[in-house]
């Protein structure tokens, strides 16, 4: 978009109504396919969910699950763009204003209509500070009116800026233009949730035999670090284009098995690739291979709590060291890209500029990072001393071996490694509990402001603990401006604060390597937020394939 241009009110009504003309995509199964009797799918999963409750899930793991069981008020089509979910149609004044009709014939898994209210209900959920929900500060960033004083117990919950007009029309107010908030309503957070089963049945709800759901799909088991099933929802609005019947999550957190699982026939599409294997399976199972654009920036964070790691030459230096190209091309080996920046290179609309550091060769950083690292009072006597946090993964655990050697070769930093399996980590990273913490993001939306929200001070998931007061305000111009180049230049001058002051490490953008059945029909090769709505998948019937 020229950045120079800018859209009436009349015209974002038009484009919004153009928009919501699309139906909600379902399978799109080919003429003359033939199906397989059986419409079963098997999915990996990173990790075992923490959760399949909206307001609570934090991670990739939880939300793969939850898209299949809930629908908010959007969702994505197979290239990424947002199509209409439960709301049929919206209206948008002046960025500021959004109403969403939604469709008369939603229903929830026991029939009963999804509502207006519902949504009034999960939203509330999510701002009451009771709630503890890890997901509140989502709608501070979406700038839903009152949310930032409600969550810090400034005003009553009632007082959010979303309202149901009747059972069918829901409308936002905003605090400020935002005008990608119709994107942001496809988060987990904003999905509807069943006000009458959470009151019934408290921290339970979210069970099998208790879980009330919206989506293509309800939950029938779960067993714990064993499997997750899921059954077609005969009460979904869309039902009759589904067909996919049940779909079953196996977690792994050991990628060698899961690609054994699949190499035997047991999993149908995998979450991942072991690094190691990449080639070998790209040559041997060409017509399994898939890799596909994921918005996600693989990076670590300092935590800026913690001496010495407070001190930005420390920061500088280990970040400096870290041999970038090393860790995409002889460790991850999946065509993942190099990063030095936060924003993910493929996100609309922006371009970051490169730092100064990204321009120099590996061999100029490391002398730079042994000046910093000296300066910082860390010599081969005093050696730079830490701990070095992640999950439980064989890529993850891969690149922490790699990064600490390239430290202590370079800069003889002692570095201990710790991993941890998903739930623990987790509380470990919100408590503070490292110095340095292997972290990934992916966008919550396709907009830069999805990365670049993450480091200001009041966001909770600002795990490095990151304060600087330039960085707030710069993130909150970008905000307010109604010219994209305008924003995109704030955007571009906190990219260069990031580098400045390195909170976090960027080490690389993701690109996303699995393996997929060849009998999987309607599988989304260009979707960048890695969006897999199994409703919109099917299976083929073996005997179109021939080796």
């Amino acid at each position: 978009m020229n950045p120079k241009l800018k859209l009436s009110f009349t015209t974002l009504v038009a484009l919004s109504t153009s928009l919501a003309s699309y139906s909600s995509l379902a399978a799109n199964v080919p003429e003359n396919t033939i199906l397989a009797k059986e419409q079963t799918i098997v999915r990996g999963n990173d990790a075992e969910a923490a959760t399949l409750d909206p307001m609570k899930a934090e991670g990739l793991t939880e939300m793969h699950i939850i898209r299949d069981l809930f629908e908010g008020l959007v969702i994505q089509d197979e290239n990424g763009k947002v199509v209409p979910g439960v709301a049929s149609r919206w209206e948008n004044k002046d960025n500021q204003v959004y109403t969403f009709y939604l469709r008369k014939n939603a229903k929830w898994s026991d029939g009963t209509p999804v509502t207006a209210q519902d949504f009034v209900y999960a939203l509330r959920r999510v701002a009451n500070p009771a709630s503890a929900s890890p997901n509140a500060w989502y709608l501070k960033l979406a700038s839903i009116e009152n949310a930032a004083d409600i969550i810090s117990g400034k005003k009553p919950v009632d007082t959010l800026g979303v309202t149901a007009l009747d059972p069918q029309t829901l409308q936002f107010t905003l605090d400020k233009p935002v005008p990608y908030f119709i994107a942001m309503t496809g988060h987990t957070a904003m999905m509807p949730v069943p006000e009458a089963a959470i009151k019934k049945f408290g921290e339970k709800w979210a069970r099998p035999e208790h879980m009330v759901s919206n989506g293509a799909y309800t939950l029938t088991k779960w067993v714990i670090n064993e499997r997750i099933e899921l059954k077609r929802n005969k009460n979904y609005w869309d039902n009759d284009h589904t067909v996919i019947n049940k779909v079953v999550y196996i977690p792994f957190e050991n990628q060698t098995s899961e690609m054994n699982r699949y190499l035997t026939g047991e999993v149908d599409i995998t979450s991942n690739v072991p690094a190691p294997m990449a080639t070998k399976l790209k040559q041997d199972h060409p017509q399994d291979y898939r890799v596909t654009p994921l918005l996600c920036t693989y990076y670590y964070a300092f935590n800026l709590q913690h001496k010495p790691f407070d001190d930005p030459r420390v920061r500088q230096a280990l970040s400096y060291t870290i041999m970038r190209n090393v860790i995409t091309d002889g460790i991850t080996n999946v065509g993942n890209i190099p990063a030095f920046t936060f924003a993910h290179k493929d996100v609309a609309g922006f371009k970051a500029t490169q730092p100064a550091y990204a321009t120099m060769t590996q061999a100029q950083r490391d002398e730079k990072a042994k000046t910093l690292l000296k300066a910082a009072g860390f010599d081969e006597k005093h050696p730079l001393k830490g701990t070095l946090l992640y999950n439980t993964n064989e890529s993850n655990k891969a690149i922490a071996v790699a990064i600490a050697s390239m430290w202590k070769k370079t800069l003889g930093a002692d570095i201990t490694l710790e991993n941890q399996e998903w739930k623990s980590y987790l509380s470990s990273r919100k408590s503070g509990n490292f110095d340095i913490m292997r972290a990934s993001w992916c966008g919550d939306y396709n907009e830069a402001s999805t990365f670049l929200n993450l480091f200001t001070t009041d966001n909770e998931r600002n795990y490095a603990f990151y304060k600087n007061s330039e960085y707030d305000a710069t993130i909150n111009k970008a905000q307010k401006a109604t010219d994209v180049g305008e924003r995109n230049h704030s955007y571009d001058h906190a990219e260069a604060l990031l580098s400045k002051d390195m909170p976090i490490a960027p080490i690389y953008y993701y690109m996303q390597p699995r393996l997929v059945r060849p009998t999987v029909g309607g599988f989304p090769m260009h979707n960048a937020e890695g969006k897999i709505y199994s409703k919109n998948l099917y299976i083929k019937a073996k005997t179109q394939f021939t080796k």
